[in-house]
């Protein structure tokens, strides 16, 4: 790897000349790269595949499909949501003043993505950067060599103005490398342990920061809730990439009346599906951490209805009861194909298990009655409440994407999340710059305080009293001096 410091002097100077751009000519190279992914979808979706586990629809559906999606929405919409916006000054503007805002880039950001999502993650992070007008330099993750190699061509192949896009790859030590770095922003997606190394690293300067640091997401079906559909949703938020999704269903939580009818159906479509559709996991490591979280909750009491059997990296689906949170398995992330029932008796016990937990990604709410869910939904802690919806608003390239408590902070996707990649600059503008109007600066005197009181009272007060104030303190400002 090239020296940090070098890299990042490149990325600075081609930084100025891309800004210089404008948004629009930067939009074109996009809508080249989005092209030029969908000729090459069919060997993207190969490698991301053959590499990452994932099946070939994961691979394109989860990864390809997004960021297409994403590049078309922000060049359709970034215009509006970087022009300068408007502040009224309500009575100040009588006085001459206005104000507005203008969004600008950080200058270099730097992007340090996962292996789960190898291309969704880093590339519609990168592209929301670079159309922001920021450089971008990205460590991908080490585990996906081949994939990282694809998005290192792609921007080759279109052109983009030299070190605009920069890839560093390697380990953990290049990761704390770049965020130590004199970078002006870092992006993290990962582990919470990671995320706070990093935090702290970046505290050091006060160097801003966006984490995604995944979930324990909870799913919460009501009695009253379509239970063929909800079903349907658990089975495929859980196992889903193999249940490596930071948004996985990983706690289901139902009521107890329909408990036994919910269970049989999950049961009976888990068996239904193929080892095919659902893949290996990425690593050896993740497949340990899934059996040593089985153990412990069977250890505990926990009952599997079906799957817990591995084959190296292949878990088979599982479906687990009797699960309670003293179990890790229902605290702390598990990113495998597990499902882990409880039962609950009130919608106030829901929601109490739903916000047990130090993660505030996503929650997901089953229910046919719409009162309830808006009422269940203000009183649930995470990024994005789902009703009737599962693993699915990811993919959405006009919602944000975050969380609260331990999730992480800042946003990613949407107009939050390109405007989480520019920092905000007030312009304020006196048009009368006429120092008899500043009644407030030297010299002080005691005409100038009762002016004060004067205003105050024409501001505030009511009735002829506020009337009679306006008047003496227009009278007075007109005679004011100012050295």
């Amino acid at each position: 790897m090239k020296n940090i410091t070098h890299i990042l002097e490149c990325s600075r100077f081609a930084q100025k000349q891309w800004q210089d751009l404008g948004l629009g000519k930067r939009c074109f190279f996009f809508q080249k790269l989005k092209a030029e992914i969908l000729k090459n979808l069919d060997d993207l979706a190969r490698v991301i595949s053959e590499e990452n586990g994932k099946p070939l629809l994961e691979a394109i559906s989860h990864d390809v499909l997004p960021v297409m999606d994403l590049i078309a929405y922000l060049c359709k919409n970034a215009k509006k949501f970087l022009r300068k916006e408007k502040i009224c000054l309500g009575k100040w503007n009588l006085l001459g003043k206005s104000s507005h805002l203008e969004q600008e880039p950080y200058g270099v950001v730097g992007i340090i993505s996962p292996w789960n999502f190898p291309f969704s993650i880093p590339v519609g992070e990168i592209v929301t950067a670079l159309i922001a007008g920021n450089a971008v330099i990205l460590k991908p993750s080490e585990h996906t060599p081949r994939v990282n190699q694809k998005i290192k061509d792609l921007f080759q192949r279109i052109k983009f103005p030299e070190n605009i896009f920069q890839m560093i790859e390697g380990g953990a030590d290049v990761g704390a490398t770049l965020v130590a770095s004199e970078v002006d922003k870092i992006m993290f997606t990962g582990s919470v342990l990671v995320g706070k190394k990093i935090m702290t690293e970046c505290a050091k300067t006060l160097k801003p920061l966006t984490l995604e640091l995944g979930g324990k997401d909870p799913f919460l079906v009501f009695e009253d809730a379509d239970l063929d559909v909800a079903s349907s949703a658990a089975v495929w938020g859980a196992f889903c990439n193999s249940g490596q999704v930071c948004s996985s269903v990983e706690r289901v939580y139902v009521q107890n009346a329909i408990m036994e009818k919910f269970l049989n159906l999950v049961v009976e479509k888990t068996k239904k599906i193929r080892l095919e559709d659902l893949g290996p996991l990425t690593l050896d490591s993740q497949a340990e951490k899934v059996e040593q979280q089985l153990s412990q909750a069977k250890a505990k009491g926990a009952k599997i209805l079906f799957g817990g059997e591995r084959d190296g990296k292949n878990f088979s689906p599982t479906i687990l009861v009797n699960a309670d949170h003293t179990m890790t398995i229902m605290k702390e992330e598990t990113f495998g194909p597990v499902l882990p029932v409880m039962s609950f008796t009130t919608e106030a016990q829901a929601i109490q298990l739903s916000n047990d937990s130090p993660y505030g990604l996503n929650v997901y709410v089953w229910t046919k009655d719409r009162a309830r869910a808006r009422r269940v939904a203000k009183q649930l802690q995470a990024g994005t409440i789902n009703i009737n919806e599962t693993v699915f608003t990811h993919a959405l390239p006009q919602t944000p994407w975050g969380g609260v408590k331990q999730s992480g902070f800042g946003r990613t996707h949407g107009r939050l999340g390109l405007l989480d990649l520019v920092k905000v600059k007030h312009v304020h503008v006196n048009r009368c710059p006429k120092k008899k109007n500043f009644f407030w600066w030297y010299p002080y005197t005691n005409d100038k305080v009762q002016m004060l009181r004067d205003l105050a009272r024409a501001l505030f007060g009511k009735g002829f009293k506020r009337v009679f104030a306006l008047v003496k303190f227009l009278r007075k400002s007109s005679k004011a001096k100012v050295d």
